[in-house]
Formats: structure tokens, sequence, C-alpha cells
């Protein structure tokens, strides 16, 4: 049998049979699929190190040419009809397995020299280089994986129409990288000879050729009704596929807004009750604050979300720079913020929110083309609220007002006492 015809049917049986578990992922689960996917990097590192056959154009692996290039081009079909959050999965899994397994390796080899048996004499030498190489590996496969999704989606924006095009120059990139990096390592640790590195390069453009039309074949054949998900902004990708959303997200849990650094509206759920609690023994006042950033979705709409961001930034250090060292700013809803002030009578708290107003405006005119304003309502306890839901209904009843009256404002005043006539 050729040797172009060999990897061919492997690369076909391979892709083949992995098509068909993540086709059935809906009636089967993905376990299937992501332990296949899983099992064969020992054999492909193996494969890679010591399994070469020569074509014409130089020496390759079958192991690094079709079981890896084939493993990278599922990862990228699994991204493609999947999400980030979903392909994040194996590409951690596989490098944690990966570890865990040299680790395990490296740890009987603290034994010495094991038992002889007869007839067979184990190559210890040879687990030693796969130890090396499978950590090597490992790391280039992770590193692969991320930078063949995020190029996919950069290229999305380049060759909008053809995902066999995007998907074959993403896998003819990273592969090229692969081969150098793999190389460099197999090289070193094995003197694999220097005709390899460009024969397997070739093999691997090959192979980014078949693997992208075996993709857009797939694709054609069997979800060509599933929607492909809409361009994303890489970062929100990278941030997705490297878990950095849920450090986030585990932020705001520990008390804290991750984009703006104000405390969580669940910390507010905590710290008001607490606080009108220690208050209302000696009836000291509690005021508080309640602010929107005016037209805030124009803003969005009109100059970007990452303008919107920055603009929520600066309203938070507009806010902390008014505001006295004990008051508590709290992120209440998307571009809502509470200021709560302990110890703070109704007419200071109108004199702290007028500040903050013009602190705000003043600021984000000379910052931003929108010159962002905000509206505050203010109440205060006790005579506003007995308790930190009557307050906050109180103050967002004033800032309603103050938005009906125009924004721009703060709105908090009482009604001046009736005197009785004589």
């Amino acid at each position: 049998m050729s040797g172009t015809f060999l990897l061919l049917a492997q690369a076909l049986i391979y892709f083949g049979v992995m098509a068909t578990l993540f086709r059935l992922r809906h009636m089967m689960g993905l376990g299937a699929f992501l332990c296949a996917l899983g099992v064969m990097h020992f054999l492909e590192t193996y494969l890679a190190a010591v399994f070469f056959i020569e074509l014409p154009f130089g020496l390759l692996s079958p192991g690094s040419t079709v079981l890896f290039s084939g493993k990278l081009a599922i990862i990228l079909l699994f991204y493609i009809r999947e999400d980030a959050e979903t392909v994040r999965q194996p590409i951690y899994g596989l490098l944690i397995g990966n570890f865990l397994m040299v680790a395990l390796v490296a740890t009987l080899r603290l034994y010495g020299p094991p038992v002889s048996l007869p007839g067979y004499n184990p190559d210890l030498v040879l687990i030693d280089q796969m130890g090396a190489l499978m950590v090597w590996g490992t790391t280039l496969l992770f590193v692969d994986s991320i930078a063949l999704i995020l190029i996919y989606e950069k290229l999305r924006r380049l060759v909008p129409r053809s995902v066999v095009l995007r998907a074959g120059l993403s896998l003819a990139i990273i592969l090229t990288f692969d081969q150098l990096g793999f190389f460099v390592g197999l090289h070193m640790v094995t003197g694999t000879p220097l005709g390899a590195l460009f024969g397997g390069w070739v093999a691997k453009m090959g192979a980014a050729a078949v693997y992208a039309a075996l993709i857009g074949l797939y694709l054609g054949l069997f979800e060509r009704d599933a929607t492909e998900l809409a361009p994303q902004p890489l970062r929100d990708v990278f941030h997705k596929l490297t878990y950095r959303h849920k450090y986030e997200e585990l932020l705001g849990k520990s008390g804290f807004d991750a984009l703006t650094g104000a405390l969580t509206r669940e910390r507010f759920e905590a710290l008001g009750q607490a606080t009108l609690a220690r208050c209302a023994p000696a009836r000291r006042p509690v005021s508080l604050a309640i602010l929107d950033v005016d037209h805030f979705k124009s803003i969005n709409d009109r100059y970007g979300h990452v303008t919107g961001d920055e603009v929520l930034r600066r309203v938070v250090e507009c806010l902390r720079t008014e505001s006295r060292s004990d008051d508590l700013i709290f992120r209440y809803g998307g571009e809502e913020f509470v200021v709560l002030c302990e110890n703070m009578p109704h007419d200071a708290a109108l004199a702290s929110a007028e500040r903050m107003r013009l602190a705000v405006g003043r600021t984000l005119a000379a910052e931003f083309a929108a010159a962002p304003t905000i509206s505050i309502g203010v109440a205060t306890f006790p005579e506003d609220g007995a308790d930190i839901r009557g307050l906050v209904a109180h103050a967002d009843a004033h800032l309603y007002e103050a938005k009906r009256q125009g924004r721009d404002r703060v709105v908090g005043n009482r009604p001046a006492p009736q005197t009785q006539e004589a």
C-alpha cells in the first residue's frame, strides 16, 4: 500500500469515526465523543517520535500528520458547531489528563529498575523520552487549540462566506507553528533528522486541506440547517477559552463588580439592611442615593460597548472622589449605582449628590464625545423608609422624577411642613 493512500485512508477513518460520535452527541451525550478524542494522545506522541514513512518530499509521521492534525480539526469543528465555553472542556481535559499521565509514570520511575520478567525487557529510555515529549506535545496542543479558534474567528471577518477556506487557512497556520515547535523538542530528545521537518510540514499542509474539506462536507451533509454563531470579539472568545470570565464571575461573587470595582448588588442586599439595623437604635440617619447614567443605551449603540464600559468605570471613580471614605458604592444594575451613606442627614446627602452629579458631568464631558450625565434620587432613613427596600423605593421614585423633569439633576427634596392657621 502506498504511503499517500495509507495516510488518506487513516485520515478518513479517524475523521469518520469522530464526526459520527460528534453527530450523535445529542443522542449519546458528549461523553463518548470526548473520551474518543482524548484517549489517543499517547499513541499520537509515540508514533510521532518513532514511526516514520518516507514520501518523495521527505520523512513524515502518521501520528503527527494524521492523528494530531485530525484532533485539531475535530476541536475546530466542535467550536464551529458549539461555542467557546463548550470546546474549552476537551482542551483543558487533554491538558490535565496528559500531565497526570506523565506525573504518574514519573512517580513509578522513583522505584528504580522494575523486576525483570522472562522474555520481556521494558524500554525505560523510551518511557523517559515519551514523558518529555508528552509534556512538550501537550503544551503545544493547548496553545494550538486556543490559537486555532482565535485565528478562525479573526478570519471570519476576512473570509466571511467560506467555512472550508477559513478552516483550511486556520489549520495551515497552526500546523506550521506546531511542526516547528514539536520538531525542536523531537530533535532534542530523539535526534530526529532535519528531513522530517520539511517532510512533516508538507504533509501537514495536505492534512489541513483534507480536513478542511471534510469539515465542509460534514457541515453540508449533516448540519446544513444549523446556524453558525455570530462573530464575536476576540477578547470575549479568549476570555471564555481561558476561563477569564469565570474569574470575573468569581470576583463578582466575592463582593466586587468586575467591570467597575464597585460593590455588587448582592453585597448591597446584605450590607444595606445591616447598616439600618445598626443605626436604628440611636436613630442615626442613613442616606441612600440611587443614580442612573442618562441615555446610556444610546451611548452603547452609537459609540460601542467598550466606550460604554469605560463610561461606567469613570462614573464610579468620580463617585469615589466625591464620597467620604466610609460611604459604600454599589453597582445596583446595568448603569444604576447606589451610594449608601451612614450617619449623613438628608440635607447633607442632597449636597453630596449634587457634588457627584457635577463631578461626573464635568469629567465625562471632557473625556467622552457623548458627554454623559447622571440623574440621582435621594432618600434618608428613617423618615423615608423603615427598611432597606422602602428606602430604595423612595429614592427610586425620586430618580424617576429626576428623569421626568429632564435628567441631569438631583431630586430628593421633601415638601415643607405645613403650619396650622391660628
